[in-house]
């Protein structure tokens, strides 16, 4: 594992580096200036998730190209673990909420539990529903669902309903009065959210591989979206699923026993994450100080830390979510990960921390740091009017492009070399038509965040921040009047941002026409993203459809689960 991380660390320094050279190249055509100093700089900042994403990309392609089993290649603890083992651990399910939707949760719990129940291994399984809900008519309705879950499955397996009075430490906090009252009643606990679905083989799963695998402290899945009547949440998930296997297989290479963490869907060994994972409170005044918002990664570490291994599954097998509906709620839930990632600050000189665990922290920051970068050095260079080399850049454009797409290229490839699979996803024609458009929808997403993620963080110091609130999961559209109260600050720069380089670079505006369609169309592309008929239109014509909606899962489930769009999809497809 040493020699496999050195070796990626080589090429990612060696290609950055490269790039490095390559705009140095671009941009100075005659000798340097402080102006093109500081774009070098910012552009430096954008290398590190590009680099890394290519490099897991290529890997991850050859691993499913070449390797038999590319799995278990790269994850060793899925191996010698028999798919009908003994079951001799009692595990927690830990539900947590805060003021969501009562009916998902009755569904999906009622989902799960009856599949749980139908393979006779209920019995070591404990259903804990630990509510944050500060809103009264929301926990009187979360009482009621547990009374009616624990009458109908309280003979095959205990639940217990929990609610704080005071919501101290956001889910961290709720989790770790769990573990004081109830954690050593266990050995393992499976951390679900109110929109997560696992099928009782991948929750078995789980717990077969921490009883086999002592000194694994977690083990995360490999979470993929569930169907969605939303257009922007059909076609978010489209791509993700398309970057996901050859980008997690490629990080899982050479992460190893430092493997990610991301909050739900995933296991934890529940002694030492009671003993070593407790997340302190951070000096001074929200947003930075206070308590931890993104507790997940923090914890991963601190496990790892302890010697205790932090491993994810690299394989789409029976563990979904649900993704933000709408662009106005992905930029709500993108902006409480960049207020909680920028806390890792604190925690990035943490003593004992392992070179690859400090470098994910960092990892993480620098994932938000590269929004504000991108758009100052594209501002710094409309500033700087000094001759640079279009050759190159052009070279430098078409390189880092192709870059950035190689994980969702690398798993398109393995898709369409596959039949079974290629059919699963619509067939030929249905994949490049989804693939051409969500190209087009993350071309105009992608500056419309980095505004709302760039104002954000300039927020930050001043105190700004997101708060801690229930997610919007249905789709029910986004109107005139609240796009243009959220989105106005993106229109207005495109606008500004339009005219500026009409006036200082006429020549060249015609290669930004993608940032400044996204900018000044942000308000329409919210709403027709978000509109329920442009869903069923992509449904019926099987455009960014995912397998998930070619065929349920082998055992008895209703197809309610994913709600009445999914049988119109099912139909459509078949």
């Amino acid at each position: 594992m040493r020699r496999r991380r050195i070796a990626f660390a080589t090429v990612v320094v060696a290609s950055s580096i490269a790039l490095l050279v390559l705009m140095a190249a671009t941009l100075f055509a005659a000798d340097p200036d402080p102006i093109g100093v500081a774009m070098l700089l910012l552009f430096a900042l954008n290398l590190p998730w590009t680099t890394i994403g290519f490099w897991n990309a290529v890997i991850g392609f050859s691993l499913m190209t070449f390797a038999r089993d590319p799995a278990g290649g790269v994850a060793p603890h899925m191996r010698n673990v028999e798919g009908d083992g003994k079951i001799g651990s009692s595990t927690a399910l830990l539900i947590c909420i805060r003021n969501e939707d009562t009916a998902r949760l009755s569904r999906n719990l009622t989902w799960m539990l009856e599949g749980l129940i139908a393979t006779r291994e209920a019995r070591w399984f404990h259903l804990y529903i630990l509510s944050d809900s500060n809103q009264p008519e929301i926990a009187a309705a979360e009482e009621a669902v547990s009374a009616a879950i624990t009458d109908r499955f309280g003979s095959a397996l205990d639940v217990t309903y929990r609610r704080r009075e005071q919501s101290i430490g956001y889910k961290a906090g709720n989790i770790r009065d769990f573990c004081k009252r109830w954690g050593r009643l266990h050995q393992f606990a499976i951390v679900l959210d109110a929109d997560s679905v696992m099928t009782p083989q991948a929750m078995l799963r789980l717990v077969r591989i921490m009883q086999v695998h002592p000194r694994l402290g977690i083990l995360q899945t490999l979470v993929t979206g569930l169907p969605s009547a939303s257009p922007f949440a059909r076609i978010f998930q489209f791509g993700m699923r398309l970057g996901m296997r050859s980008h997690t297989l490629g990080a899982a290479s050479w992460q190893g026993d430092c493997g990610p963490y991301w909050g739900h869907n995933a296991i934890l060994r529940l002694a030492p994450f009671i003993e070593h994972c407790e997340l302190p409170v951070l000096p001074g005044r929200p947003p930075l100080g206070g308590h931890v918002l993104s507790h997940d990664q923090l914890e991963a570490v601190l496990m790892r830390r302890a010697g205790y291994e932090v491993r994810v599954l690299p394989d789409e097998e029976g563990s979904w979510e649900e993704n933000p509906p709408t662009l106005l709620e992905f930029i709500r839930r993108d902006l409480r990960w960049c207020q909680g990632n920028m806390q890792y600050f604190h925690f990035l000189t943490l003593p004992r921390l392992l070179p690859v665990s400090r470098c994910q922290l960092g990892l993480a920051i620098a994932m938000y740091l590269s929004s504000p970068a991108w758009l100052a050095f594209l501002l710094l260079g409309l500033i700087r009017q000094l001759p640079f080399r279009i050759d190159l850049g052009v070279i430098l454009f078409g390189v880092m492009l192709a870059m950035s797409l190689a994980p969702k290229l690398a798993t398109l490839a393995d898709v369409m070399a596959r039949g079974p699979l290629r059919r699963a996803y619509g067939g030929t024609a249905r994949i490049v038509a989804g693939v051409f458009l969500e190209f087009v929808f993350s071309v105009l997403i992608a500056p419309i965040s980095a505004v709302a993620v760039t104002l954000f963080m300039l927020g930050l110091p001043f105190g700004r921040r997101v708060g801690w609130t229930s997610q919007q999961r249905d789709a029910g559209g986004v109107t005139l009047p609240m796009a243009i109260r959220k989105l106005w600050p993106q229109t207005l720069f495109g606008i500004l941002l339009m005219a500026w380089f009409w006036k200082a670079a006429p020549g060249v505006i015609w290669y930004w026409v993608p940032i400044f369609a996204g900018l000044t169309g942000s308000i329409p592309v919210a709403m027709v993203t978000a509109h329920p008929l442009v869903g069923r239109v992509l449904a019926t014509c099987g455009i960014c459809r995912i397998p998930e909606e070619s065929g349920l899962p082998a055992w008895p489930a209703p197809v309610s689960l994913f709600g009445p769009y999914a049988a119109a999809s099912l139909q459509a497809a078949e």
